[in-house]
């Protein structure tokens, strides 16, 4: 197994010290991304044996080894993250409204602690572990550490399906979803995904109810601080990640990604990988939609390329692939995670449609026949590409 060297200091402080890419000068490591927990090997359907580079598949998530998952938990209904610095609720208790969850978080004195908020998007993405399975409605392995965290299921008495336990963040959608849902991102923890859900029943007009996971500590988890290091590369002080600039443009399937990336020289650094799913949905820019800023969800200091839809519609933009198994379906070791950081697409009464909103993440299979595809899938009719993009990633600190 090839493994990536990295700095962690485990975390009394909420934040970690580094050297940056430009020599001489220190930045703050405020936003280490946890690992997503995944050891074991998959090809395009199946599980296999431990890989060495050269095999097929090499450069898959299992491959490196990164920030380990570590919790504390305080026995006072808080658990710490030892890496990220966040300390976290450990019991969500019942489902509650947008607005009832910032109430929570202003009245909360949890563990003697007065400090609490809602969690943004990345905050809250920083607990999900890619253990967990799921096949479609019917929970099979939980995507968070459950030694830790109470996570309920949907309430099937109720007429809930397992997979309906959304846990919100406080990040709203700048666009819309739905053709005009005001919609707020949060990540399931049941089925291993983060989607945007609409704020009010599209029915009733009522606010809809969602799990919230308060949280303190560590304000800057979550805020990149990027460089262009003008070779076509660029660094995330925050993270200590280095990035490809510019996509280039080539779709491919799960296999030729890994590979693509495995084989990458750019910038004078040939330790490129494909990022795992954590590291890619870090470089997300909420603040951005197609909608809203006519771009893709990424900081314009990266250059992305546009695709055309199903339909032949110029000015969409593509999926990237990750380097992390999604275990979902009959068989769960056949799709892999994507980030969308273009609309989150799907065919509804035969309109394509952002059903789940730029800088989502679902996921795709990892092969197929290129001439079949897009093909839609599930109640929302997610758009199915399986030839996606790749961004390249390496770490800074191997230099």
């Amino acid at each position: 197994m090839k493994i990536r060297l990295l700095i962690c200091f485990f975390a009394i402080v909420p934040f970690f010290k580094a050297k940056s890419q430009q020599a001489g000068e220190v930045t703050q490591r405020n936003y280490p991304i946890v690992d997503t927990n995944v050891k074991t090997f998959y090809s395009d359907v199946a599980i296999i044996a431990e890989l060495s580079a050269g095999d097929a598949f090499y450069g898959q998530d299992a491959c490196y080894d990164g920030h380990q998952p570590s919790y504390t938990d305080n026995g006072d209904g808080t658990i710490t993250d030892n890496v990220t610095g966040l300390m976290w609720e450990k019991d969500m208790g019942a489902k509650i409204t947008f607005e009832e969850a910032f109430e929570k978080a202003q009245s909360s004195n949890l563990g003697a602690y007065t400090d609490w908020r809602v969690p943004t998007i990345k905050e809250l993405y920083s607990l999900i572990q890619f253990t967990g399975q799921v096949k479609g409605a019917r929970a099979i392995r939980l995507f968070i550490d459950t030694n830790y965290f109470e996570q309920p299921l949907g309430d099937v008495s109720n007429g809930e399906r397992e997979i309906d336990a959304q846990s919100w963040s406080s990040t709203e959608y700048v666009g819309r979803t739905m053709g005009g849902d005001e919609t707020v991102f949060g990540v399931n923890f049941v089925d291993g995904r983060i989607k945007g859900y609409p704020k009010y029943n599209p029915r009733s007009k009522r606010p809809n109810k969602m799990y919230f996971r308060l949280v303190r500590g560590n304000k800057y988890y979550g805020k990149n601080q990027f460089i262009d290091n003008g070779d076509g590369t660029v660094s995330d002080k925050a993270t200590g990640l280095m990035w490809q600039k510019a996509d280039d443009g080539i779709a491919r399937n799960w296999q030729e990604a890994l590979a693509c990336a495995e084989n990458l020289e750019l910038g004078k650094h040939n330790d490129w990988r494909l990022p795992n799913a954590k590291e890619l949905q870090s470089i997300v820019d909420y603040t951005r939609s197609p909608q809203t800023s006519r771009s893709a969800a990424i900081d314009p200091i990266f250059e992305t390329r546009t695709i055309a839809d199903s339909k032949g519609n110029k000015g969409h933009y593509p999926f990237f692939w990750t380097s992390t198994t999604h275990q979902d379906g009959r068989n769960p070791y056949a799709s892999a995670v994507y980030i969308a950081f273009g609309e989150g697409r799907g065919m509804m009464r035969g309109v394509l449609m952002d059903v789940h909103g730029a800088g989502c993440q679902r996921s795709d299979p990892k092969s197929g026949n290129r001439n079949s595809y897009p093909q839609f899938f599930g109640p929302q009719g997610d758009v199915r590409y399986v030839y996606n993009f790749v961004r390249c990633v390496r770490d800074c600190d191997t230099d």
